[in-house]
């Protein structure tokens, strides 16, 4: 398969660099582990790219001789000295302990000490009225079916690109995810007027396996190519400034649903979450609670202008 062979070529590449034969052969030691494991595809590369990275940083130390003392030094300068998001900090420590426990046959345990509080920033979400002006502005039909049915769906970009022919249900008006995060298959709605505009698109374009197919006959539609085509559409639109991405359309479909008075454990169904708390910060996002809500001032107002009205009728 693709990432299999993707995988080996960039361990082959890894062996023209500066790796010692002991970093190369704990690389594909741990490439070996992480398939039997059935891990994803994504995973297995970040974990050896991470890995590669420490491997270069101790190129004279035979990575099976790591200590405690020189991983720690290692996140530290990752965060401290490079600055490094929490996010590269725990899957740098992460591709780690799985190496260490998994490989070296050693315990380890992540320090996560070193990594910084997560931040409680709340996604951007676009409005709906953004979301039509976005779509209208696509003239090219695959890119626009594309975003349609990102919106439509809540799917991953990853699971677009993945989408196949075969997955799309227009009997029961739903689409299969395979192997979506976590490599779990799931179930996700599909629009009446996307599908119309799923079939216009097929008569145009004839895709064969996947649903959106690449410049080469048979390859999907790249991660980034959706991307990038987001990029020219805000920016087509007069949105760039708003820091919108691809995942944006995500969190639109989520709180969309919501403000539509679709209940939170179905909107975790669809969009593949593990744990409700996931879904729940969708809760802050959602305008139609806060516009419901009656300000205590306000009607401390509203109380008194009541009391002076029932005392003139008195």
């Amino acid at each position: 398969m693709w990432f299999i062979f993707l995988i080996k070529k960039t361990i082959k590449s890894w062996k023209k660099k500066s790796l010692s034969p002991q970093a190369v052969a704990a690389l594909e030691k741990t490439n070996q582990y992480l398939s039997i494991g059935h891990y994803s595809p994504l995973t297995i590369r970040n974990y050896l790219a991470e890995l590669r990275f420490i491997f270069v940083y101790y190129p004279d130390v035979d990575p099976m001789d790591f200590t405690e003392d020189m991983l720690m030094g290692y996140l530290l300068y990752l965060s401290k000295t490079l600055g490094c998001s929490r996010v590269k900090c725990r899957m740098a420590a992460q591709s780690i302990s799985f190496f260490m426990r998994h490989v070296a046959k050693r315990p380890y345990v992540i320090p996560t000490v070193i990594y910084p509080r997560p931040s409680t920033t709340l996604p951007s979400v676009m409005s709906t009225e953004e979301v039509m002006k976005l779509l209208n502005g696509v003239q090219n039909i695959k890119h626009r079916t594309i975003l349609m049915l990102l919106y439509s769906s809540g799917m991953r970009v990853s699971e677009i690109a993945n989408c196949k022919i075969a997955d799309i249900d227009s009997k029961n008006m739903r689409i299969k995810v395979v192997q979506g995060k976590g490599a779990k298959d799931r179930y996700t709605i599909m629009s009446e007027q996307v599908l119309l505009e799923l079939r216009a698109y097929y008569l145009i374009y004839k895709p064969k396996e996947y649903l959106f197919n690449g410049q080469k006959p048979g390859k999907r539609y790249s991660v980034r190519s959706i991307q990038h085509l987001m990029q020219k559409a805000l920016l087509k639109v007069g949105l760039e400034s708003k820091n919108y991405t691809i995942h944006t359309i995500r969190h639109s479909f989520a709180t969309h649903l919501l403000d539509n008075g679709t209940d939170l454990y179905t909107i975790k169904e669809l969009l593949g979450h593990n744990n409700i708390q996931t879904t729940m910060r969708y809760m802050h996002l959602t305008s139609h609670r806060i516009d419901e809500i009656v300000n205590p001032y306000d009607a401390l107002l509203v109380a008194k202008d009541n009391n002076i009205l029932k005392a003139s009728l008195k």
